[in-house]
């Protein structure tokens, strides 16, 4: 191919200079086209780099040939056809360390930027507290490119309303709402057992839902409520289904936990087994909110010990700061805080970035037992990185479960 011609100054290093045109070879490669000179060159004419298409085509796309045996592209859901492959807006660029993982995202990214040009049809998922917030926009995004998306909610009416606001995006969406209160563990037995006799595969367990600032209270089970819902719900909802994820496989858990792990006690960044969930006379809800987030950590890096000989990978992940969701429901303070700073915090959807990239990126395949911000993989506090601790803390809560579900059987 002929090399570049002189080019003028544009705007942007990536744009194409008047004259130029980018095309892909058959094989995935990407090329450009001087309609000046009648010249191509495998390099961007400004910035000298290579690229190639990767992947499976966007959902709801399909190629075809025409009668004269040029291939074409048929979006289905526009109803229109292009000679142009539409996967070329996703290029990868190539280079020559292959085990250089390029950083595609960051603080501004949002979930379906994540997710641009994927096609995950056939792919199934849970998103426990998909309801509203990160959960929804994990969903949604998901469900917009061909994930059957199970959103497990406490609330079905808000769970209902949710599937109707994501159905109007795409009507061909699969969404269906089943019951999940992970402050129940009845309930999530009867979650986890009606999901096993759909007998659908699970490709994607998004643990998502939690509370933040909770006053001191007991469940029905007997253990303090933020410590259920944010870690002991999700331990047992992920043991009850992990025959499925391993039938599955590959199959991949994330858990959303938060930087408030690093935060876990005025006085201490140990994590005190004996009082991790904390006792009225010493609780404040926001070192108990830090406690169960440490926790999802080390439950997370104890789990990909466990599960990834299996193909099954987990991976943790902090959503960003003060997000403004439904979490800081329980007292008017952490609302009044979570409005003010809501201007210079990410949106929701912006916060299930790092969810997504968790639950799809190619680059993770395979790839778990690490801690996620922002897309991009980071060190937790020194406390979430004890894997005697994740160990004992597994121990610790198998045996919180076992006696609550021997007390509730009496």
């Amino acid at each position: 191919m002929a090399a570049p011609s002189t080019l003028i100054d544009t705007d942007s290093d990536e744009e194409l200079p008047a004259g130029w045109e980018e095309r892909s070879t058959g094989g995935g490669r990407v090329y450009y086209a001087n309609h000046q000179d009648q010249s191509t060159s495998w390099s961007h004419p400004r910035t000298g780099k290579r690229k190639r298409i990767t992947g499976e085509l966007p959902f709801g796309w399909s190629k075809a040939v025409d009668e004269k045996g040029r291939q074409f592209f048929v979006d289905h859901l526009n109803k229109r056809t292009t000679y142009t492959d539409p996967r070329l807006a996703f290029a990868m660029e190539e280079s020559s360390d292959p085990t250089k993982l390029a950083q595609r995202f960051d603080a501004y990214s949002t979930a379906l930027h994540v997710l641009q040009g994927r096609d995950l049809s056939g792919q199934y998922a849970i998103v426990t507290g998909a309801n509203s917030g990160i959960g929804f926009e994990t969903a949604l995004g998901m469900a917009l490119h061909g994930v059957h998306v199970v959103l497990a909610c406490r609330d079905l009416k808000s769970g209902n309303d949710a599937a109707s606001k994501i159905k109007k995006r795409l009507d061909q969406a699969k969404v269906v709402v089943m019951q999940l209160d992970l402050a129940s563990l009845r309930s999530i037995q009867q979650f986890a057992r009606n999901y096993t006799l759909r007998e659908w595969p699970l490709h994607m367990l998004v643990c998502n839902a939690g509370i933040f600032g909770a006053p001191w209270e007991l469940t029905e089970d007997k253990i303090e409520m933020t410590f259920q819902v944010n870690h002991v719900g999700h331990f047992h909802l992920v043991n009850l289904l992990t025959e499925t994820l391993k039938k599955s496989a590959p199959a991949r858990i994330v858990m959303v936990s938060s930087e408030s792990h690093r935060f876990i006690d005025f006085y201490s960044s140990k994590l005190d087994l004996s009082e991790v969930a904390m006792p009225k006379d010493k609780f404040w809800p926001i070192l108990a909110y830090g406690r169960s987030k440490l926790c999802n950590i080390l439950h997370s890096t104890e789990l990909n010990r466990r599960l990834s000989p299996h193909n099954v990978t987990c991976n943790a992940l902090h959503p960003g700061n003060m997000i403004y969701t439904g979490i800081s429901k329980n007292w008017w303070p952490y609302r009044i805080m979570f409005l003010m700073v809501r201007p210079f915090t990410k949106s929701a959807t912006q916060g299930a970035s790092t969810s997504m990239f968790c639950a799809t990126a190619r680059e993770l395949e395979g790839v778990g037992g690490m801690y996620f911000n922002h897309c991009c993989a980071c060190m937790p506090s020194d406390e979430a990185q004890n894997t005697e601790l994740a160990t004992a803390l597994w121990d610790h809560t198998d045996n919180i479960i076992k006696e609550a579900l021997s007390n509730n059987s009496l």
